[in-house]
């Protein structure tokens, strides 16, 4: 498998074709999954905001008090209204804000980001991400695209890749049947391919100022095993945001 960027893509702006400027600069194949970052389908798609659209209300005062306090360092609360305007569920509200996206993902901030926002002061997330990766991929001639963001984890330090939107192949591929070295039947192995394909992008796409952020993989292959669009954890199966419903955070540790 390898995997290379699409170099010379200029700075998008809404309006911009992107799927036209990534054909202009790379040669696709049909079979190539093509990764690319949320923040340019977000800036083609005119996700561009400033503060002054989020005038506060009181639940937005409220949190921003909060953590200014935790943190000691004033925090804007028409920013913490712009999160809550991005969300359908506040799953913790400090020492941050993680959220339940309108489409599904968690993640802090609703993934609002402040950096590399040319124009404007907030880069919100594509509304739908799924249905952006079906329209830039019906104009392209490879028939697999990924959205992706860069998301922490629990239990892990620091970020990665991880797919927001997708089309053209399953998210995931069963292992459940299937038989191990040892004989044995897998019972429970059903692995996120999406986004073990967008944090690989992520490796080579980089940060920061990296301007690199649509990534070809190019030589994947999916294999015959059976696939499903399961992505996103039900909130049946999700035993840690259950978990997260009754805690709240204490400074000196332990559960409030």
């Amino acid at each position: 498998m390898e995997l290379f960027a699409v170099e010379g893509l200029p700075e998008i702006e809404p309006g911009d074709d992107l799927a036209a400027e990534i054909n202009a600069r790379v040669d696709l194949r049909a079979d190539d999954v093509v990764c690319i970052a949320s923040t340019v389908v977000s800036k083609a798609e005119g996700r561009i905001a400033e503060l002054a659209e989020y005038p506060a209300g009181p639940r937005a005062r409220e949190i921003a008090a909060n953590l200014s306090g935790l943190s000691g360092r004033e925090k804007d609360p028409r920013f913490a209204q712009a999160v809550l305007e991005e969300s359908v569920e506040l799953l913790m509200e400090s020492p941050f804000l993680l959220t339940e996206t309108r489409f599904g993902h968690v993640g802090v901030n609703a993934g609002i980001d402040r950096s590399n926002v040319p124009g404007g002061e907030l880069l919100l997330l594509p509304k739908r991400p799924s249905e952006s990766a079906a329209r830039i991929r019906t104009e392209l001639p490879a028939e697999q695209v990924i959205i992706t963001d860069t998301c922490g984890r629990p239990f892990r330090y620091g970020q990665r890749g991880v797919a927001i939107g997708w089309d053209g192949m399953p998210a995931s591929r069963d292992w459940r049947g299937a038989i191990d070295r040892d004989g044995r039947q897998l019972g429970v192995t059903v692995q996120n391919v999406i986004d073990e394909l967008a944090a690989a992008a992520n490796l080579v796409a980089g940060e920061a100022d990296g301007g690199t952020p649509v990534i070809v993989i190019r030589g994947f292959e999916f294999g015959d095993l059976p696939g499903s669009q399961n992505h996103f954890r039900d909130l049946e199966t999700d035993y840690v945001r259950q978990a997260l419903r009754g805690w709240s955070y204490n400074p000196q540790g332990g559960n409030a």
